[in-house]
C-alpha cells in the first residue's frame, strides 16, 4: 500500500513563496512518476505539475509555468513543489499523486494516478 503525505501548506501574501513536500512510503519511489494537483473551493481538481520517474521530463499547467517548479529526491522518497510569485488564484488544497505503473512518463491526466495524499491547504492573501 502506497502512502503519500503532503506538508508545507499555509497562509502567504501575494508575491510570496511556499514549498510543498510529499513524502512517499510503501514501494520503490524512484520507479514512479509523481504529480501535483489542486482543488479550489467550488471548482474541480486540476493539474499543476508532474515529473517522470527518470527526472527527464516535467509538465506544468500554463497557469503556473515560470512560477512553480517540481522536483524529486529519490533518496528521501520525496517530491517537492516550489511555488514562487504566488497569486490569490493559487489558493486551493494541493494534492500529491503517484502513478500506479512503473517507468511511466509525467502525465497531466488525473486518471493516470492511482495513489493520492490527503492534501494540504495553500491560501494566498491579496
Amino acid at each position: 500500500q502506497v502512502q503519500l503525505v503532503e506538508s508545507g501548506g499555509g497562509l502567504v501574501q501575494a508575491g510570496g513563496s511556499l514549498r510543498l513536500s510529499c513524502s512517499a512510503s510503501g514501494r520503490t519511489f524512484s520507479s514512479y512518476a509523481m504529480g501535483w494537483f489542486r482543488q479550489a473551493p467550488g471548482k474541480e481538481r486540476e493539474f499543476v505539475a508532474a515529473i517522470s520517474w527518470s527526472f527527464r521530463s516535467t509538465l506544468y499547467a500554463d497557469s503556473v509555468k515560470g512560477r512553480f517548479t517540481i522536483s524529486r529526491d529519490n533518496a528521501k522518497n520525496t517530491v517537492y513543489l516550489q511555488m514562487n510569485s504566488l497569486k490569490p488564484e493559487d489558493t486551493a488544497v494541493y494534492y500529491c499523486a503517484a502513478r500506479g505503473a512503473k517507468y511511466h512518463s509525467a502525465s497531466n491526466y488525473q486518471g493516470d494516478y492511482d495513489y493520492w495524499g490527503q492534501g494540504t491547504q495553500v491560501t494566498v492573501s491579496s
